[in-house]
């Protein structure tokens, strides 16, 4: 046998691996700090809330570390204390949590002490936040090159969002960036009373979704730009995607219209507010064409606002973006589309299945005739 020495994590302690071996995730950090990000499925059980977390800093800072030690120990104290009333009364013996803080140091540790103590096999997370935090980037830049990606192309409204929920629905993997970014991707695409999520909540949830597929079974998404809103895509996803063939829906202007009419109908509700978004686009289309379109809106003539608004803007961007960032998109088959309702959305999901099924037949053929 060897000599030498066998190297054990100390009790209490559980690796990034191990996040789904515990029955609760259990976030110390701020209030603040949890909002910007933390691991999907974690509670806020803050060990110092925003404000007590800021008195500590100042005293830390402007009377001495010891004071701001001794302080900061009463109110986590105190904090634990209430957690254990309110939010852990309820739990059984067998009650696993794992716990994790900034860094994997004080705040959870102060926890997991205390959860020990009453008899659970609680756990602090190694290396806290900043640990799983590492791990995202890392996953995020690996995970895209192992999956098999489709995208879905076609000019605004051509519904590509609810084809990639019928997908889902038909048992598809989909990744709809547009869904976890709370944004339709437009100048027009924020959703009302809907906060976009910070860019590493964003982050967090595309890992998790990500961590969810079969890279044996392709994955259908929307052709996006780099930018959805005001979160940014990871640069190795948008560069898979845009080297992944594509599949582009072909709806008439009326069949578009018709559908951005009732996905969007919240914007006829109010004129003014309508316009003011339009006016972003007064350098790009002149005052003139604002103008216009502005009319249109306060005459509350929707379908004819909807058509100028794809002829004139939409459309001519959507030809330069799509020519130019998704190198297969001029071989792309084509899924003609007469109407944008359930059931047209419903049947195009159910073509462009078939049609990946077959696709993905000729491919193994091919590389099977090569083989020979």
């Amino acid at each position: 046998m060897s000599d030498a020495p066998i190297l054990r994590r100390p009790a209490g302690m559980a690796s990034i691996l191990q996040l789904h071996d515990f029955d609760a995730l259990i976030d110390t950090r701020s209030p603040a700090e949890f909002a910007l990000d933390h691991v999907p499925g974690a509670i806020n059980c803050p060990a110092l809330d925003d404000a007590q977390r800021a008195e500590i800093g100042t005293l830390y800072k402007q009377v001495s570390p010891f004071v701001a030690k001794r302080r900061g120990a009463a109110l986590v104290a105190l904090n634990i204390g209430r957690h254990l009333q309110e939010t852990f009364h309820d739990k059984g013996p067998d009650w696993r949590p794992l716990i994790y803080c900034w860094r994997g140091g004080k705040r959870s540790g102060a926890f997991v002490t205390v959860l020990r103590q009453v008899g659970w096999d609680a756990h602090q997370l190694e290396g806290g936040y900043k640990r799983y935090r590492r791990d995202v980037l890392d996953r995020l830049a690996a995970a895209p090159a192992q999956l098999d990606f489709r995208v879905l192309s076609g000019p605004t409204g051509s519904a590509k969002s609810r084809v990639l929920e019928r997908l889902a629905a038909r048992g598809e993997q989909v990744l709809d960036l547009e869904a976890l970014a709370v944004h339709k991707g437009s100048v027009l695409g924020r959703q009302p009373g809907q906060p976009q999520p910070p860019q590493r909540w964003f982050e967090s949830q595309l890992h998790a979704v990500l961590a969810t597929f079969d890279p044996a079974r392709p994955v259908f998404t929307e052709a996006e730009s780099r930018r959805i809103g005001r979160v940014s895509l990871p640069n190795e996803l948008i560069e898979r995607m845009r080297a992944a063939p594509c599949l582009r829906i072909d709806a008439s202007v009326a069949a578009r219209t018709d559908f951005l009419l009732r996905d969007y109908d919240y914007l006829t509700s109010d004129a003014e507010a309508l316009i003011a978004e339009l006016e972003r686009l007064t350098d790009l289309r002149g005052h003139e064409t604002i103008d216009a379109w502005s009319a249109l809106a306060r005459a509350g003539d929707w379908r004819t606002l909807v058509a100028a608004l794809l002829e004139q803007h939409y459309d001519p961007l959507y030809r330069r973006s799509q020519q130019y960032n998704f190198a297969r998109h001029p071989d792309a088959p084509t899924f003609e589309a007469d109407r944008l309702d359930a059931a047209g959305i419903d049947a195009l999901a159910a073509r462009i299945i078939l049609q990946t099924a077959q696709g993905t037949l000729d491919d193994v053929s091919a590389r099977t005739a090569q083989m020979r």
